[in-house]
């Protein structure tokens, strides 16, 4: 497989935002989203070539914590991993991946834009943020596939019956509410419990400007708010 990076952080993001987890980038995504955060993973090549067995090793090292002077101690191990993109559901070689790391008793959530559905992953949490149309790029060309390809009523409806799941809209303006909402009426059979509307920022300042205005949001529909701790903590900072 080939890896965009491996490292050990707090998960950013969805109602596991905070908990001490190991992420896996895996290269690839055929979408181009305007607001993506890592467009650095998008070719299928920005990455080196892994072997399952070397990726749960690179896990298993990195979920023990760093060790310092001030704590020599051995620390616990976390138990949580987010195979995370790109987009990690394009791969034929996640199942495998997933199986392996299931094994070694981990906790698996998958971070996938609900564009391809795989049946029968040992997976915990699938972390669902289908794209609205906020996401298409400016490149009229790219628009094009992308408007295409970003929403697959189909798959979201197969992987929210299939998997336990969150499902994060990604809100750039108080106009994407009526989108979603119709997205919702489409896909059906959404619990609301399980929705969340996450700003859209790539930076800490842009974040807590737009994150009153999705807060006033999710007061008004219920739904849940989603942080980014990722960017509010480290400013987007790669591989933190």
């Amino acid at each position: 497989m080939i890896i965009n990076e491996i490292f050990y952080s707090l998960q950013g993001e969805g109602f596991l935002a905070g908990v001490p987890s190991v992420f896996v980038r895996l290269a690839g995504c055929p979408l181009r989203c305007r607001w993506c955060d890592t467009k650095y993973a998008w070719d299928q090549t920005s990455g080196q070539d892994y072997t399952i067995a070397k990726i749960v090793d690179t896990v298993l090292r990195k979920s023990t914590g760093r060790l310092t002077a001030e704590s020599p101690r051995q620390q616990n191990q976390s138990k949580f991993v987010v195979v995370t993109g790109g987009e990690p559901m394009i791969n034929s070689d996640l199942p495998q991946l997933v199986q392996e790391l299931k094994a070694a008793d981990k906790h698996i959530t998958i971070e996938t834009a609900g564009i391809a559905y795989i049946p029968d992953l040992p997976c915990d949490l699938m972390s669902i943020s289908p794209k609205l149309s906020n996401s298409n790029p400016k490149d009229p060309a790219l628009a094009t596939i992308h408007k295409d390809s970003r929403l697959d009523l189909a798959v979201l409806g197969e992987l929210i019956d299939s998997y336990d799941y969150q499902l994060k809209f990604v809100v750039d303006s108080e106009n994407d509410l009526p989108e979603i909402q119709e997205t919702l009426e489409k896909i059906g059979n959404v619990d609301s419990e399980n929705i969340m509307l996450m700003p859209q920022a790539a930076t800490r300042d842009r974040l807590l400007t737009k994150s009153r205005m999705v807060a006033d949001m999710c007061k008004r529909t219920g739904f849940a708010f989603c942080q980014r701790l990722q960017v509010l903590l480290w400013n987007n900072q790669r591989g933190t």
